[in-house]
Parts: structure tokens; C-alpha cells; sequence
């Protein structure tokens, strides 16, 4: 294989891993069903309960998550989403 082929064939394994690494990211920010009816689902929940059951909610995601990891999806993808919830369950004990 010549070096320009060699290095055309990593440049482009570079974009897909890059591109497949936004797309896990966009899957645990923001997924679009989480927004149908207009508003995210986490806001409403968190509109509805008190900050007791708010951080409850969070906590057992959290835990519902790291437990699963391997079992469901993407495991990378199962631990950021825990890290996700346990990052907002931080941010929301950290507020008064």
C-alpha cells in the first residue's frame, strides 16, 4: 500500500471514530424523543417533584445505569450516562 493510500485510510478512520464519538455524546445529552411535546423530559419531571424526589430520581439513575453497563447497550455509552445523572445530582444538591 502506498503512504498516500496509508494515510487517506487513517485520516478517514479518524473522522468515522470522531463522528461515532459525537453521536454517543448526542445519544446521552440530548436525544431527540427525550424533547417531544417541546420540553425535555428531566425539566418536567424535575417541574413536578419535590428536590427530595428530584434527587432520588437522579441518584437511582444513576445506579440503574453503572448496574447495567455491559448488559444493554454500548457500555461507554451506559457509564456516561451515569455520569451524566450523577454530574445533574451534583449540580441540583449544590443549588439552594
Amino acid at each position: 500500500m502506498e503512504r498516500r493510500d496509508l494515510a487517506m485510510k487513517l485520516k478517514t478512520k479518524a473522522k468515522t471514530k470522531a463522528t461515532a464519538s459525537r453521536f454517543v455524546e448526542s445519544l446521552v445529552e440530548s436525544p431527540a424523543h427525550y424533547t417531544v411535546g417541546g420540553i425535555e423530559t428531566i425539566d418536567y419531571l424535575k417541574a413536578k417533584a419535590s428536590k427530595e424526589e428530584f434527587c432520588g430520581y437522579l441518584r437511582l439513575n444513576v445506579m440503574k445505569y453503572i448496574s447495567r453497563a455491559g448488559h444493554k447497550d454500548n457500555t461507554l455509552q451506559e457509564f456516561k450516562k451515569a455520569q451524566w445523572y450523577l454530574n445533574r445530582l451534583v449540580t441540583e444538591l449544590d443549588t439552594k
